[in-house]
């Protein structure tokens, strides 16, 4: 995993170079949420709210909405399709995506329309990394992840 002023990067994730990830599982669905920098600077989140399983989404549509004292904001889904599973503990405590954006606090499970394109929007390894590294600067990002 790389890391860039306290960001963690994880190369094999694929990130539509703002402040999603997604991981392709096994079953052809892909395990969306938001990445290190993007919690940062969101500030501590206090409230969740994911789309119900069975929602479909287009591209772009929001998977979540999530609040902190400072921020609000939708988690795009980065392809069309439908929500086969929510992480329900996030809506009791929206707070583990600071604590660990890339693990336990995951947003939703997709299963795209098409699986073939999925990722088309979405880019990984040493590319994706270097593009969030220029985030992480533009926005002078030092990441913190919050305990318990």
């Amino acid at each position: 995993m790389s890391e860039f002023q306290g960001c963690q990067l994880p190369e094999d994730l694929h990130y539509d170079l703002d402040y999603v990830w997604a991981r392709p599982e096994e079953d052809g669905t892909f395990t969306i949420g938001v990445t290190d920098p993007a919690q940062t600077m969101s500030g501590r989140l206090q409230k969740a709210r994911i789309k119900k399983v069975g929602t479909h989404l287009e591209a772009g549509r929001h998977v979540a909405t999530l609040e902190s004292g400072k921020w609000a904001g939708g988690v795009p889904v980065p392809f069309a399709g439908a929500v086969i599973a929510r992480n329900d503990a996030l809506l009791e405590n929206p707070h583990l995506i600071n604590i660990d954006p890339y693990g336990d606090a995951w947003i939703a499970r997709v299963r795209p329309d098409d699986p073939a394109t999925a990722l088309e929007r979405l880019h990984t390894g040493p590319d994706a990394v270097a593009a969030l590294q220029a985030w992480i600067k533009r926005y002078d990002v030092q990441c913190m992840r919050c305990s318990d």
